[in-house]
């Protein structure tokens, strides 16, 4: 070999080395790109599991509400027939586990009470007496009680009030 065959020899290797390197460095690169597409579309599938489930939760709940509440009528008689004594043998003992189910599994609570402090969120008022020695507004007549699963309000109390001008 010649002189000049052995100097072009190193630079030749040398050119291939820097080529490996710049290759070598791309491909990491693009690697990098990769696992960073990786971990946004891992991400935005995680999001989409959440979103879902909290969807199916929500539609769940919202058709559960649907049902409960075309049975407030239902629940209103078997009130007032419980306030008459006309619920008494298998229908009392129906209308009994019908109301602790709903209250059980769903969280269904009637409320409106004589007494309670009157609050426009739960309560309706359809009528107002006005008592200048009252200091804040009660209900004093339930005239349709309310009924609420756990913090949505499904009907509001029909009320009668008591307070001041």
């Amino acid at each position: 070999p010649t002189a000049e065959a052995a100097a072009e020899a190193p630079a030749g290797e040398a050119d291939a080395a820097a080529a490996a390197q710049a290759e070598a460095l791309d491909l990491a690169d693009q690697l990098a790109r990769r696992n960073a597409d990786l971990y946004n579309v891992q991400q935005e599938y995680n999001a989409y599991v959440r979103r879902s489930k909290a969807d199916a939760a929500n539609q769940r709940q919202a058709g559960v509400h649907d049902v409960v509440e075309a049975l407030l009528g239902v629940l209103d008689e078997i009130e007032l027939a419980r306030q008459h004594g006309d619920l008494t043998g298998p229908v009392g003992a129906i209308a009994e586990k019908l109301e602790s189910t709903l209250g059980q599994r769903f969280g269904v609570v009637r409320y409106g009470a004589e007494g309670e402090e009157f609050d426009p969120e739960i309560h309706d008022a359809l009528m107002h007496q006005a008592d200048p020695g009252a200091t804040a507004t009660t209900v004093t007549q339930v005239l349709q009680p309310g009924y609420r699963a756990g913090e949505k309000v499904l009907r509001a109390a029909r009320v009668g009030v008591t307070g001041p001008q």
